[in-house]
């Protein structure tokens, strides 16, 4: 088996130097999955506000963009070229911040040239983006304070990385409490076979570290994590032949999940909440994720979890939350069906097709 440091030298020379642009990829992988509602304005704009040389370079699976960014202190793991983080920069505002930690000092070093251009592009006195070198496996080594951060993302980087639980841990420490890991990766219909796990490429494609969907959920709870929650999903096409074959009956998907850091307080069995209509951008309507959809003014039930989230987190103000005074007690093992990202690229029809910079 390959040592977590040779996983990472591979994924280094991999990103930082074979490949010069998302189409040099292999699969679909770098095309977004696809939401189950259209990106509001203030996203898209951003986006489209990004250097080209940046977004040129962008080699993410998914649009990891949360709802409320105004202000926040953001995070991203595996930052890459940094279109993410610039665009990022936009939705946050002057009074926000972002930072970008990646190993790779090639796209560290090309991210830095553009935080300039984008302070002005922007209009900022001062730049409110800083790329850091290190790992997303130790972020306090790296310099990152804990419970720091108000929202974690990463963008098709984890499936890359051998140690998935050091990472949720690590972004677990460095959130504040009520904050969010929100985040795009690759995963698989079952779990990678060892000699999968050792092919150079397909740890490069994501194909060899992409995990099993059903793993995530368990792997969020060890940590202390919330039970993932489903936003988006996207079949992933594979390219190249000789990595189809290589995958055999294995199938992937790009899917967004958010996971949040909560008290530990007891939950209630269910609660009743009314979304307020003031999140900016959606004056009517709140997609939360593939299960939530909160209309203004009408009152849901949610269950105890879901109400701590709202409760707890920077969603607090824009809900009326009325709980339920009883302990939730219940045993029943849960199945996690709305949670199977394939079922929901399915249910949308969403599957990628090409590579989405270049349409080659």
């Amino acid at each position: 088996m390959w040592t977590n440091d040779e996983v990472r030298d591979n994924v280094k020379n991999y990103y930082g130097r074979r490949l010069e642009a998302s189409c040099d990829l292999q699969t679909s992988a770098a095309a977004c999955s696809r939401p189950c509602r259209p990106l509001p304005s203030s996203v898209t704009n951003a986006l489209s506000l990004v250097h080209p040389e940046v977004t040129k370079r962008f080699f993410g699976c998914g649009l990891p963009f949360p709802a409320k960014l105004e202000g926040c202190r953001i995070l991203d793991l595996g930052s890459g070229s940094g279109r993410d983080c610039f665009a990022f920069s936009k939705l946050v505002g002057p009074h926000g911040h972002v930072t970008g930690i990646d190993m790779t000092e090639e796209l560290i070093t090309a991210s830095r040239q553009y935080v300039e251009y984008h302070q002005t592009k922007f209009g900022y006195e001062n730049p409110n983006v800083t790329f850091v070198r290190g790992y997303m496996e130790n972020l306090i080594e790296a310099g990152l304070q804990r419970d720091s951060v108000d929202i974690v993302i990463s963008n098709c980087v984890i499936c890359l990385c051998p140690d998935k639980k050091a990472v949720l841990q690590q972004a677990h420490d460095v959130l504040k409490t009520g904050g969010e890991l929100y985040f795009s990766d690759m995963y698989s219909s079952s779990i990678i076979p060892d000699h999968m796990r050792q092919d150079p490429v397909l740890w490069g494609e994501g194909m060899g570290g992409s995990l099993f969907w059903r793993n995530l959920i368990s792997l969020a709870h060890s940590v202390g994590f919330s039970t993932p929650l489903l936003v988006s999903a996207s079949r992933i096409e594979v390219h190249n032949h000789q990595l189809k074959a290589k995958a055999g009956d294995i199938n992937y998907v790009s899917a967004t999940y958010r996971l949040f850091k909560l008290p530990k307080l007891p939950l209630t069995s269910s609660s009743t909440v009314t979304y307020k209509g003031t999140v900016a951008d959606f004056p009517d309507q709140l997609d939360f994720d593939s299960s939530h959809c909160f209309k203004k003014d009408t009152a849901v039930e949610v269950d105890g979890e879901m109400a701590a989230i709202l409760q707890h987190s920077r969603f607090s103000t824009d809900f009326d939350i009325l709980m339920v005074d009883k302990q939730n007690s219940s045993s029943t093992p849960q199945e996690y069906c709305h949670l199977n990202p394939f079922l929901l690229a399915d249910k949308l029809g969403s599957s990628v097709k090409q590579c989405s910079k270049t349409g080659k």
